[in-house]
């Protein structure tokens, strides 16, 4: 995949081309993006919808995906549905697309060739079912991060670790110097992310395929995933002084130098941002947690509810365009800290951390992840099953592994 790094000049004279509609049609979007960094994002979305003479109506539910998405799912189900609404890459409209209850965009997506434009080709693969498209992918974000406190390392005497391993040892240091080796706050998808991350870049991409993409349980129950969970343990003793709850409150720990550092996607470099901290100098990024540098190809995605109102579909279909603008694309994700789907874009602006992810990106050394191989059913139970072992020290690794090869071999 490449990015082309345009001239400022060029990228200026980048403006959105639609025909709104002579009279203004609000359309309510929801989502779960309310932390700092990500509020920031949101609202350029906003501003480039509106300029197109519509008026976005932000439908803003805080609490995350696990809080957001019963709502959301809930209100299209039982006849209220918004115009537009914000879900990750994968299956989690799955069911809704099944039902008849959400817009067929292929009609717009070829108009507009998204096929050329979207990459990688797995992203628009993740928004098709039947051979139709229902989804505009609008960032790519990976989990794949080890967030890094350049304070709290210089407070406990020892050198930023440059990969996993690294990090562990520094924990006795840190934890001298009254800092939490390691934020995981106590929302459970952070606790199941930070177990597949660890999949990843322990156990390594063949490994991370064979379990979620194979559904291979005998593999899941043996030694090599016995190291992942060994890994995990060492994640939990780091985590077990942290005492929050939502993501940024973690993230904000590692901004003030309370803690070492996170596990969590590149969506943490928002908050980094809103506190006016700087790659590299601030804080610092190991993608693949310095073992294994990949990129997952997960990231958000705006969904369409069939409407019958005529005026609020017609501005679902500009919206839909304008969230794949360049000009959007750019504005939109420096704020949210992900990469665009698009290959074409102005990225001068990137951080240190955003060249890295682009750099592994360009390399093609991208795997799928966990929304887009596991049903929804399946990734509840993990969450669940790992949300409990960070909150009990006492279950084993034994129990905990023999738990999630279950959970494998009835994933679908």
């Amino acid at each position: 995949m490449r990015y082309k790094f345009l001239t400022g000049a060029f990228a200026a004279t980048v403006a959105l081309n639609f025909a709104g509609p002579a009279a203004a049609t609000d359309l309510e979007v929801t989502h779960w993006w309310t932390s700092g960094g990500e509020a920031a994002a949101v609202a350029e979305l906003a501003k480039a919808f509106d300029a197109t003479g519509n008026h976005w109506v932000d439908g803003a539910i805080a609490g995350s995906g696990g809080t957001a998405r019963p709502i959301m799912i809930s209100r299209i189900t039982g006849g209220d549905p918004m115009g537009a609404t914000q879900f990750n890459h994968g299956r989690q409209a799955e069911e809704l697309v099944q039902a008849g209850l959400m817009r067929d965009l292929t009609d717009i997506a070829t108009k507009d060739k998204w096929t050329e434009i979207v990459r990688p080709k797995s992203l628009l693969d993740s928004c098709t079912i039947g051979g139709k498209i229902y989804c505009v992918p609008v960032n790519i974000h990976s989990w794949q991060w080890l967030w890094l406190s350049n304070e709290a390392f210089q407070k406990a005497g020892v050198p930023m670790p440059k990969d996993w391993n690294e990090f562990v040892a520094a924990a006795p240091a840190l934890e001298k110097a009254g800092i939490i080796p390691l934020a995981v706050g106590g929302q459970p998808w952070q606790a199941s992310g930070a177990f597949d991350v660890l999949l990843a870049a322990v156990g390594g991409t063949d490994a991370f395929l064979k379990v979620y993409k194979d559904k291979d349980a005998k593999f899941a129950a043996g030694p090599e995933i016995a190291k992942v969970f060994k890994a995990a343990d060492d994640a939990r003793k780091m985590a077990k002084n942290t005492n929050v709850q939502d993501w940024n409150q973690a993230t904000n720990l590692v901004i003030t130098g309370k803690a070492g550092g996170q596990i969590m996607g590149d969506w943490a470099q928002g908050e980094f941002q809103v506190a006016g901290k700087t790659a590299g100098k601030d804080y610092a990024c190991l993608p693949g947690l310095g073992l294994n540098e990949v990129i997952a190809t997960g990231g958000d995605a705006f969904y369409f509810p069939l409407l019958k109102d005529e005026a609020k579909s017609k501005a679902q279909e500009v919206l839909a365009e304008t969230l794949l603008d360049p000009k959007t694309q750019v504005a939109f994700n420096l704020k949210k800290g992900s990469l665009p789907v698009r290959g074409d874009v102005d990225l001068n602006s990137a951080n240190d951390c955003m060249k890295k992810g682009l750099a592994i990106l360009a390399k093609g050394a991208v795997i799928p992840w966990t929304d887009q191989l596991l049903s929804q059913d399946s990734q509840k139970q993990k969450e669940d099953l790992f949300s409990e072992f960070f909150a009990k020290p006492d279950m084993t690794l034994e129990e905990a592994q023999k738990r999630f090869a279950n959970i494998i071999a009835s994933a679908d």
